[in-house]
């Protein structure tokens, strides 16, 4: 796939959960192109984003963020766990999340 962006993009996906106790502060995310557990350590550290637009002007502009961290893998199939600032609101579920490259190790 030819990228014509220079983003890298993320799918928010769930709240991490056991079968009976939910961990609101901690998101599972797939990252765009990461299909093993192996391409997910590259990505730990690195922050995320998730922009989302407010009906009431703040600091001049309508786009807010949040701010996040990608902290470890979940299972082995490349999907990742990731905490924020504050917790994701349940409506941007599903919703797309910007991954930045930095801080980066090389």
């Amino acid at each position: 796939m030819v990228r014509l962006s220079g983003a890298l993009t993320a799918k928010w996906g769930l709240i991490c959960r056991s079968k009976s106790n939910q961990y609101k502060s901690t998101s599972l995310v797939q990252v765009e192109g990461v299909n093993t557990k192996e391409d997910v350590a590259w990505y730990a550290g690195k922050r995320l984003a998730y922009v989302y637009k407010a009906k009431t002007k703040s600091n001049g502009t309508h786009y807010r963020c949040l701010w996040g961290k990608i902290t470890r893998p979940h299972g082995n199939s490349g999907v990742v766990r990731a905490q924020f600032k504050s917790n994701l609101p349940a409506e941007s579920m599903g919703r797309k999340v910007r991954v930045f490259m930095y801080p980066s190790s090389i």
